[in-house]
């Protein structure tokens, strides 16, 4: 259960964060405004909070390994919101990221 909660977890980070930057995207380079804006930094905000609900209590190897999901959530965005299609060498470079995320979260350590 704590596997699921966690990959959970890193799921509604990525969608808190990357949405809101992708809001503030938006508002700025778009000129779509300050409701996109603001927005955005409040989902960004929201960020902040779930990553700090994580059932391991280091905040570095949080986000450590965060920032592998961040990598491939931001590659998965950009296809779904904005018709982005990575080479192969992102796809590559995103399995890597996970593998890390993998690595760092989820490898058996003794208790301590």
């Amino acid at each position: 259960m704590t596997l699921a909660k966690s990959l959970l977890l890193f799921g509604l980070a990525a969608l808190a964060e990357i949405g809101g930057a992708w809001l503030v995207w938006q508002g700025v380079r778009e000129h779509r405004g300050w409701l996109w804006i603001g927005g955005g930094v409040i989902a960004l905000g929201l960020y902040g909070f779930v990553a700090t609900l994580q059932p391991d209590a280091n905040f570095g190897r949080i986000l450590a390994a965060y920032g592998g999901i961040f990598v491939a959530g931001s590659l998965a965005w950009g296809m779904a919101v904005d018709g982005f299609r990575p080479d192969r060498y992102d796809v590559v470079g995103a399995l890597v990221c996970l593998v890390g995320v993998a690595i760092i979260m989820y490898s058996p350590r003794a208790a301590g």
